[in-house]
């Protein structure tokens, strides 16, 4: 059974949703289920499909994607070239997780995918998180970085250290470390807010792995 992010698009102008499946489909653990044109074909699709994410444009022709987001409890980011503030928070409001007005750089969207991913595995499963944990995968979405200390904490020079020339897991840094899986899961989580390590997810059987590296300056 695939782990890939099942991913929904909808726009009703074929040749844009096209470009949008190509995208998702080009990033590694996505793929796109199916694309609908209209509010009726997007929701006969969720529940074909169960996607993990939805690509809605914002006027559809037979009903508003700002009004669909907001009545499925599906994650989603808003694609539109509507560009006046009340609109953009409207979809904010309804639940969706980014907005993106068009045209954009693939760039952009390439990039939150990917943020998206490292977001939906720290907070997927039922353990329960803390502040912390919910405080860096808003930050991980958005891009944004964690307020630190001018200078690293002595357990976050052995996480670097641990980390070496290549890259580790947090179990493989923690062991080499000598601290629990967990602790070095949280500097590692705070170094990549911070970018100071790099991260990409490895995918296999099962939940996908959070590798890390130290970025090269």
């Amino acid at each position: 059974m695939s782990s890939a992010i099942r991913v929904l698009v909808v726009d009703d102008d074929f040749r844009v949703a096209g470009l949008h499946r190509d995208l998702v489909n080009d990033r590694p653990g996505f793929e796109v289920v199916d694309t609908a044109g209209s509010v009726g074909a997007a929701r006969a699709a969720l529940a074909n499909h169960r996607p993990h994410l939805l690509l809605v444009d914002a006027y559809l022709p037979d009903g508003d994607g700002i009004e669909f987001v907001r009545s499925v409890d599906v994650d989603a980011f808003v694609l539109s070239a509507a560009d006046d503030a009340p609109t953009i928070r409207r979809a904010l409001h309804a639940g969706a997780l980014g907005y993106f007005i068009k045209p954009f750089d693939r760039r952009a969207l390439s990039d939150r995918l990917d943020r998206y991913a490292r977001y939906r595995n720290l907070l997927g499963g039922d353990a329960r998180l803390v502040q912390e944990d919910v405080d860096r995968a808003s930050a991980i979405l958005h891009g944004g970085a964690e307020a630190v200390s001018g200078s690293r904490s002595v357990t976050e020079q052995l996480v670097l250290a641990a980390i070496g020339d290549g890259e580790a897991s947090a179990a493989e840094v923690g062991e080499r470390a000598g601290i629990s899986r967990a602790t070095a899961q949280r500097h590692l989580a705070a170094l990549a807010a911070r970018d100071i390590v790099d991260v990409r997810l490895r995918y296999g059987t099962g939940r996908p792995e959070h590798r890390y590296a130290r970025r090269r300056t």
